[in-house]
């Protein structure tokens, strides 16, 4: 019965029910939208990190990564490399020579991290092909070619075939230096490493620094994502020698993000059902105030205090049971277009964007694990928002309420 009077009541006043459906379901798409928006833009940032930096896994000699000094190099590298590359879950891996240095132009020096790399294998790990925005790719039988990031070509006022001199330490501690001409400037999503790292061909790095066919780095692309922790862990066992680390290691920030990511988006949402927890209370108790004579008449003729609470909680459990799917149906349709078409963040500053490492382009994804939790805080926001009006019910005093 109490079911029954409860919907009953509830449309009684159909635009008042309404509005409480409708903020209900507005509040629900505002935080889905939110979360689905953090997640897609930590994926986006987590597969920048994996296929255009990184890679899923790198292997160092242990002290290479101590000291990053360049006597330090990777034990038997081109052994290791055609034993990785030739395992079934291996994608692709490419060897890479690794030193800090000196640029210097007439205008200027900047420090950076000088990659030797072999363009082939680069291109399929870090597709840093698809990044040229002025130049050409490495050209076979040419030396001392140089590609640099864009943000550092502005700062030192470099274009495409500028000369300049980099300047670093060799295998036995001596200060080398070569005059380099830049073949291509490159543009990632991640301005601070394009402002910091530079790519030249390994065989030129590898003459001036004294390494041969030695190299400091083999980075590594699976063919699965999920199965990082597992090959990790054999290449462990295989190569006592080496450091195996995976794109977690290699980028705690990343890590540090995902979790700032999920707190915030919990934060948004805990600021959105806030607000919705007033509209509820407020709307609830317009309806318990118009309705005082008709309680304080069940009163009177004997309807306890316990099923009064009951009605009032019910009318707000079944406005959220309505406005909830509408919600969730809403932000799943939206949520869908946006992850086909794309969300162009481009008008929030792409500089901007780019210093933070994120794309202008995100792809929002629903948020599907958070689901249940999300379902659970909007009911409970709903029964913890209603509880004032239905106290405020259960004091009125029937001889009081009749008066009215």
């Amino acid at each position: 019965m109490i079911l029954t009077m409860a919907w009953r009541n509830l449309w009684r006043n159909r635009s008042r029910s309404v509005i409480i459906i409708i903020s209900i379901a507005l509040g629900l798409l505002a935080g889905i939208s939110a979360m689905a928006l953090y997640k897609g833009m930590t994926k986006s940032r987590i597969r920048t990190v994996v296929y255009s930096e990184v890679g899923h896994l790198q292997l160092h000699a242990p002290a290479f990564k101590k000291e990053e000094e360049p006597q330090f190099f990777l034990a038997n590298g081109p052994a290791k490399l055609k034993e990785i590359t030739g395992l079934p879950e291996v994608k692709y891996a490419a060897p890479r020579s690794v030193t800090n240095g000196m640029l210097t132009t007439p205008g200027g020096s900047a420090g950076v991290k000088i990659y030797g790399v072999i363009p082939a294998l680069e291109y399929k790990i870090s597709k840093l092909n698809e990044k040229v925005v002025a130049g050409n790719l490495f050209r076979t039988g040419r030396k001392n070619q140089i590609w640099i990031g864009k943000k550092l070509a502005d700062k030192m006022k470099l274009k495409a075939g500028a000369k300049l001199v980099l300047t670093f330490t060799d295998t036995s501690g001596e200060i080398v230096s070569g005059a380099f001409r830049v073949a291509a400037v490159y543009q990632t999503d991640n301005a601070p490493r394009d402002e910091k790292n530079v790519y030249v061909e390994m065989k030129d790095l590898n003459a001036m620094l004294g390494l041969n066919n030695k190299f400091h780095e083999i980075a590594v692309l699976l063919k699965d994502d999920d199965a990082v922790t597992q090959i990790q862990k054999q290449l462990r066992q295989t190569y006592p020698d080496a450091e195996v680390e995976s794109w977690i290691d290699l980028a705690p920030e990343l890590n540090l993000l995902v979790k700032t990511t999920h707190q915030y988006s919990y934060i948004i949402m805990a600021v959105i059902m806030l607000a919705l927890a007033f509209g509820i209370i407020n709307t609830m108790l317009m309806a318990v105030l118009e309705r005082t004579r008709e309680i304080g008449m069940m009163m009177a003729l004997g309807m306890q205090r316990v099923r009064i609470f009951t009605l009032v909680v019910l009318e707000t459990f079944i406005l959220t049971a309505i406005g909830a799917p509408v919600g969730l149906l809403a932000g799943w349709v939206i949520i869908q277009y946006f992850n086909r078409h794309g969300l162009d963040l481009s008008t929030m500053g792409t500089e901007m964007m780019r210093s933070f490492g994120f794309s202008t382009m995100v792809y929002p994804e629903f948020p599907t694990e958070k689901l249940a939790g999300i379902i659970i805080i909007i009911f409970v926001t709903a029964i913890i928002a209603c509880l004032f009006p239905s106290v405020k019910a259960v004091m009125l005093k029937p001889v009081d309420a009749l008066k009215r």
